[in-house]
C-alpha cells in the first residue's frame, strides 16, 4: 500500500509581496508570488495591521490551486527573534507573543509565524517556522563596533542565503560545508552574507541600517549626518520608518518595481539608469567587503558568488554586479529564490523525525 506524501503548506510575507507554496513531500504542487502595492500596505497602518490582508490572499491562492486544502504541516518564515541557531521552531504562543509586540523589531516576516498558525489550526497541524532572520553564527569580532554598547545583530535572509548557496555549490559539483561562498539576496529587502564552509560567519542587516538600498531602505547612511536631521527637528521614529519603509529606490524614482526603473533606464532615463548603477556598485562593494571576512581562520579561496533573489531578474542590474565582482570567483545567478522548498524541507524534516523541533525561549534574548 502506498503512503500518501506529506503535504506542507509554506508562506512566505516578505517587504512586498507574500509568496505561497505547496508540497506533497518534495513535490511542488503550485507556487504563487502575490504582489502588494506599496499604497495598500501603507493603507493596513503597520505591519500587524498587514495580517489580514495577506491571510485573505494566501487563502485565495489556496482555493485557487488546491480542490481539498488539508495539510500535515504549515511551515511559515521565521520573524525577528531574539538570536537563535538555525533550525526548525515550533510555533507558540511565546513566539507569536514577541512576534506581535515586535519586541525585537518590525518587518512583515513577523507574520510568518500568525500566517502559518492560522492555516495549521484550519488542518489540525502543526506550525514550524525554518532557519529565522535572526539566525547568528556570527563570529565575536562581527559583532564589535567603535561604540561598546552598540553590538552589531544578525539580521538577514538567512532561509534564502543558505538555500542558494547550496544550490550554487550542487551546480558547481561542490558541497556547501567544505567551501566559502558570498551570497547577495537581491529581493524587497538586501542583505550579504559570507558562508564559510556552512556557517555564516558575517551578514548586513538591512533591518538596522546596514548593506546596500533596498527597494524601500536607505542601507548605510553617514550616521553623524542622520543625527543632524535630528537636530534639526526630524521626529525620530518617523525619521526611522522613513529609512526602512519608503527609501532607496521608492525615494529616487517613486516607485519601488526595479522592472519599471529598468524600463524608464532602457529608454533613455539617465537617472533611472544611475540609480540601477548606484544599487549595482553598493551590492558590489558589500559583496568585496564581505569576502574579506572570509579569510579569518584560513586563506581558502571563495568558491563562487552568489545572487538570488527576484531584483536579479534584472538583466541590467546583475551584468553591472557581475562586472565589479567577477575578479572575485565564479558568479552564479540564482534569480529564483528557492526559499519554499527549504521551508517545505524543514517541515518535512520534522515531520518525519529527521530534524528534531526547537522550542523557542523568550528569555533566550
Amino acid at each position: 500500500m502506498t503512503v500518501p506524501a506529506l503535504r506542507i503548506l509554506c508562506i512566505n510575507p516578505g517587504s512586498t509581496s507574500t509568496k505561497v507554496a505547496a508540497f506533497a513531500g518534495e513535490a511542488q504542487l503550485f507556487s504563487e508570488d502575490i504582489s502588494h502595492p506599496m499604497a495598500e500596505l501603507a493603507a493596513c497602518g503597520g505591519v500587524q495591521g498587514q495580517l489580514a490582508l495577506r491571510r485573505e490572499a494566501v487563502a485565495r491562492a489556496v482555493a485557487q490551486h488546491m480542490n481539498e486544502p488539508c495539510f500535515d504541516a504549515v511551515a511559515g518564515r521565521g520573524g525577528l527573534l531574539h538570536p537563535l541557531p538555525g533550525g526548525v521552531y515550533a510555533v507558540d504562543q511565546a513566539m507569536l507573543l514577541d512576534l506581535a509586540q515586535a519586541r525585537f523589531g518590525e518587518h512583515p516576516c513577523n507574520l510568518g509565524a500568525a500566517l502559518a498558525q492560522e492555516f495549521a489550526h484550519a488542518s489540525d497541524c502543526p506550525a514550524f517556522v525554518v532557519d529565522p532572520p535572526v539566525t547568528d553564527e556570527l563570529r565575536e569580532v562581527a559583532h564589535l563596533t567603535g561604540l561598546p554598547r552598540i553590538r552589531r545583530r544578525s539580521v538577514f535572509h538567512a532561509l534564502s542565503q543558505r538555500s542558494a548557496a547550496r544550490r550554487a555549490a550542487k551546480e558547481l559539483g561542490l558541497c556547501y560545508e567544505d567551501h566559502k561562498f558570498v551570497v547577495a539576496h537581491l529581493g524587497g529587502g538586501v542583505s550579504v552574507g559570507a558562508h564559510d564552509r556552512g556557517r555564516i560567519v558575517d551578514v548586513t542587516n538591512g533591518v538596522d541600517g546596514e548593506g546596500p538600498m533596498s527597494a524601500e531602505r536607505a542601507g548605510t547612511l553617514p550616521s553623524l549626518a542622520v543625527l543632524e536631521l535630528v537636530r534639526r527637528g526630524e521626529d525620530p521614529a518617523a525619521l526611522a520608518n522613513e529609512l526602512l519603509t519608503s527609501s532607496g529606490l521608492f525615494a529616487h524614482a517613486g516607485t519601488n518595481d526595479l522592472r519599471l526603473i529598468e524600463e524608464r533606464a532602457r529608454a533613455g532615463d539617465q537617472d533611472a539608469e544611475a540609480l540601477v548603477q548606484a544599487l549595482a556598485y553598493n551590492v558590489a562593494k558589500a559583496v568585496a567587503g564581505m569576502a574579506s571576512t572570509l579569510f579569518e581562520e584560513d586563506t581558502a579561496p571563495v568558491a563562487a558568488v552568489v545572487l538570488t533573489g527576484g531584483m536579479v531578474k534584472s538583466a541590467l542590474l546583475a551584468a553591472a554586479i557581475k562586472r565589479r565582482v567577477c575578479w572575485l570567483a565564479p558568479v552564479v545567478l540564482l534569480p529564483e529564490v528557492e526559499e519554499m522548498r527549504a521551508l517545505a524541507a524543514g517541515a518535512l524534516a520534522a515531520l518525519t523525525g529527521a530534524e528534531s523541533v526547537r522550542r523557542y525561549d523568550r528569555e533566550g534574548g
